[in-house]
């Protein structure tokens, strides 16, 4: 009777060691941290959430994990200025994760390539100055739509500059982009090339400029909600280069045009990519941004988390 007592316990004993190996081996569930662009409280038209302060504060209200400040809505860009940023996020207990920029090195002018050349290497300083990790970088355009709304109505779709070629358009931004990556590598700041209007419409455009480029500091930024057409298939191409996530909604319906995007099936396609990085919500929908970015942040949580 001892005998069997004693082989019932070393069995038992052995199950549930074998329980929390079999625990231990599982892969933890991996939860992507959830941020918000400044972009989405100011969105070019409220002034008053312009303030980066202020976006900061009411992303900590709400239960962000950090904020991407866009660059062009920053009114103050003295040494202290941004140190009082990141003393903010700081305090307030959220990460600067990303800095959105703009540039144009869509031009034939080499000195208004070398103009935004330097513009860049700025931006690239004050990121690093901030702390942030990122910088969304684009391409930039051919500037032949008579403004945003005609491009928009286009579908993003621009003629090519008349007397050049597309292949021209790329030789500029990819000798452009190798100038700025020594500068990424010296601050410690990952360049994101968007799938934005211009060159980086496609998927193909974009990895045509990273893969010439060839540089751990030039990977993308990954925008849900710039491939109008077929965004699935073309957001997969990129996943496995992504740095950040911007995740657009349209509570409200948008500004230009409104997708019905599946964030179940885009964050099934970021898993199997393996991305652990950051999701920044650009709420861009003509509803209240202080009731639509909280709605926003659920659907995020919902399928990142």
């Amino acid at each position: 009777m001892k005998d069997f007592s004693r082989r019932k316990m070393i069995s038992s004993l052995a199950l549930s060691s074998a329980a929390c190996l079999t625990g231990l081996g599982q892969e933890k569930r991996h939860r992507n941290p959830i941020g918000v662009s400044t972009y989405s409280f100011w969105g070019f038209q409220r002034d008053e959430l312009r303030d980066i302060g202020k976006c900061i504060d009411l992303a900590a209200k709400m239960g962000f994990d950090g904020v991407e400040i866009l660059q062009i809505q920053m009114e103050d860009f003295s040494p202290s200025a941004l140190q009082k940023i990141k003393r903010q996020a700081f305090m307030a207990g959220v990460d600067l994760m990303g800095f959105s920029t703009h540039q144009d090195f869509v031009d034939p002018d080499e000195i208004v390539r070398r103009r935004n050349v330097e513009q860049t290497i700025t931006y690239i300083e004050q990121a690093y100055a901030l702390g942030i990790p990122t910088l969304r970088i684009n391409t930039g355009r051919w500037g032949t739509s008579k403004d945003f709304d005609a491009l928009m109505a286009n579908r993003g779709i621009e003629p090519v500059l008349e007397g050049h070629t597309e292949d021209e358009g790329f030789e500029w931004v990819i000798e452009s982009m190798k100038q700025l990556v020594p500068y990424a590598e010296k601050c410690g700041v990952v360049l994101g090339l968007e799938n934005h209007w211009g060159l980086g419409l496609t998927p193909e455009g974009v990895m045509k400029v990273v893969d010439a480029v060839n540089s751990p500091w030039l990977q993308v930024t990954l925008d849900t909600g710039n491939f109008l057409e077929d965004p699935y298939a073309r957001l997969e191409k990129l996943a496995s280069k992504t740095v950040l996530l911007q995740a657009k909604t349209y509570f409200g319906k948008g500004r230009w045009y409104t997708l019905d995007l599946d964030y179940e099936r885009i964050a099934k396609i970021m898993k199997k990519a393996n991305y652990k990085g950051y999701v920044s919500l650009e709420f861009e929908g003509l509803e209240d941004p202080m009731t639509a970015v909280p709605k926003s942040l659920e659907l995020l949580r919902k399928h990142f988390a």
